[in-house]
């Protein structure tokens, strides 16, 4: 599971209004006929159309500056395991969403219980995810991609005349990169923007900076840790504790659903990767046999090269180690793994 937290962008882009931001999450409803486009919903509604989300959201914003962010935006992004799990049901995310709110409120740290009725949000289901320059797929193509762009750049000089050569040599080098290319859908070479194969399900969420009453901040930023403040003499408590967020939500998933998620797909999996990937490595050799298998095989589906692993935990190699890390990161920032 691939949750991310991010504030609304105050550069030239998505300025003030949530106007510009709730048209591009509408791009996969473009050129479809209006029974057949995806509209929010919050937790007690269904179809709401983009211009109350904007109107609501825009309009929840008292006590803030303008240079504060008026909204955060969070995307739910279950991995394909946890979508095969549930059949890709649109409905099944869209409940998930409406818990997974309930245990955003929780997460806050204030004098009073904040919960999912204090929280303005809408939802959005979107049901395609495209390849980027994070993806493994695209980087191990890069080598390739740049030669085709140089030759293909060369076929256009000798076509306008520009450069002499033989045309046909070149384009039969283009051809023959395009085959060799190691990463390819639909026998075309993986580029940026390409659509993604199989489930791609996830859930886009705009959520107001505000309560729902329009007086209270609720900011879920990363600066905001939860802590203690002394105001007007009184200690306040404040922050949003991401950490507890990101469990809560996978262990939510799991008993709605009854998924039995596998040590390299948790969310303590991933924190202790970053942190400390010795021990990560050590927990991963201390399963059962069973898991430490599946555990292996999910990573190896991701594009991560498992190195040979010691029966003594003693002798692990640094540099094996390290290699694993590398890997496990690449394939968590193209989402290879959900986790």
């Amino acid at each position: 599971m691939y949750i991310a937290i991010t504030r609304q962008q105050l550069g030239d882009n998505f300025r003030g209004s949530a106007r510009d931001f709730v048209r591009y999450l509408g791009k996969e409803n473009k050129g479809k006929e209006p029974e057949q486009q995806e509209g929010y919903f919050n937790q007690e509604e269904n179809h709401i159309d983009a211009e109350r989300v904007i109107a609501e959201i825009d309009a929840n914003t008292a006590k803030l500056k303008q240079r504060e962010p008026k909204f955060y935006s969070l995307v739910v992004s279950p991995s394909q395991r946890e979508l095969k799990h549930i059949g890709n049901d649109p409905e099944k995310l869209r409940q998930y969403t409406r818990e997974v709110m309930k245990d955003y409120a929780a997460s806050f740290y204030r004098d009073q219980e904040v919960t999912v009725k204090d929280i303005l949000y809408f939802a959005k289901l979107e049901r395609e995810r495209t390849y980027s320059e994070k993806d493994r797929e695209v980087k191990e193509n890069q080598a390739f991609a740049s030669k085709i762009l140089e030759l293909q750049h060369q076929a256009r000089a000798i076509k306008e005349g520009r450069e002499h050569g033989d045309l046909a040599k070149v384009q039969e080098k283009i051809q023959a990169l395009e085959a060799e290319a190691p990463h390819k859908q639909q026998g075309k070479r993986i580029v940026p923007g390409m659509a993604k194969e199989g489930h791609q399900s996830h859930i886009h969420i705009i959520v107001s900076r505000m309560d729902v009453t329009n007086s209270h901040s609720l900011s879920p930023g990363s600066k905001f840790r939860t802590s203690e403040t002394t105001l007007h003499g009184q200690t306040v408590k404040q922050g949003f504790d991401r950490d507890l967020f990101y469990r809560a939500a996978e262990k939510t998933f799991d008993a709605q659903f009854g998924y039995r998620r596998n040590y390299v797909e948790t969310y303590h999996a991933r924190n202790l990767l970053d942190k400390d990937p010795k021990r990560f490595f050590s927990a991963l050799l201390g399963l059962p046999t069973n898991e430490q298998q599946a555990a292996r095989q999910l990573l190896f589906k991701a594009g991560v090269k498992v190195p040979v692993i010691p029966v003594n935990k003693a002798q692990l190699a640094y540099k094996a180690m390290m290699q694993l890390k590398k890997g496990i990161g690449q394939a968590l920032e193209s989402g290879s793994i959900g986790i």
